[in-house]
């Protein structure tokens, strides 16, 4: 059992990705949770040495935690293409080197792809939430989208590799998809509600009616 089993009214994001935290905050508003970004309360972007997510993820939201003394949410999320052998999983952010570009990243992608038939991909998600920095029973939860990478990209919403990401169930890509139906859809809108489950699990969160 967590140390902490009261429910959460406010918690810190350990991301600066202005479109992480309007889907955060979209996805927690039904349970009146303030999410609040970490550079809003002074704290910088943790170190992410690791090769998995989940590592990642976990070193951010203890970072994030420690700095605000807040329970902190953290993802970490990348592109994983089957012919790159799961690259560029956890560098997609900076895929293409620093500092971060979308424009960039998605340019290399698209030329490493080149004559290439093998277009599948999936993007995956795997979310931490500490209750407090030291928490030894973090919440953890994931979620994948499969798709395709396309060379010509469609869309303006979205974020990220969004544009070049065609799903596989609707044939749109991830910049054309509504919001909502992207939620219901994505690798991250997956990985929530099933956090938001173990969150109710402990008592973190009230169960809302159906």
């Amino acid at each position: 059992m967590t140390l902490l089993a009261d429910r959460i009214a406010r918690l810190v994001l350990a991301s600066g990705n202005e479109g992480k935290l309007r889907e955060f905050r979209r996805l927690l508003a039904p349970y009146a949770i303030e999410v609040v970004a970490q550079g809003d309360l002074g704290v910088t972007e943790a170190d992410e040495p690791h090769a998995t997510f989940v590592e990642n993820a976990l070193e951010k939201a203890r970072h994030a935690s420690r700095h605000t003394r807040l329970p902190a949410l953290a993802d970490d999320s990348g592109i994983c293409v089957s012919a790159l052998g799961g690259a560029p999983g956890v560098h997609s952010a900076y895929y293409a080197g620093h500092p971060r570009s979308d424009a960039r990243n998605n340019a290399k992608l698209v030329e490493t792809l080149a004559g290439g038939s093998d277009r599948r991909a999936h993007y995956a998600c795997v979310l931490v939430l500490v209750t407090h920095s030291d928490d030894p029973e973090p919440v953890i939860a994931e979620g994948r989208w499969h798709g395709r990478v396309i060379d010509t990209p469609r869309g303006t919403g979205g974020f990220g590799y969004d544009a070049h990401f065609e799903d596989v169930a609707s044939g749109l890509t991830g910049a054309e998809l509504p919001l909502e139906r992207k939620n219901a859809l994505s690798h991250r809108g997956k990985a929530m509600r099933e956090l938001i489950e173990r969150m109710i699990e402990r008592g973190m969160l009230p169960e809302l009616e159906r």
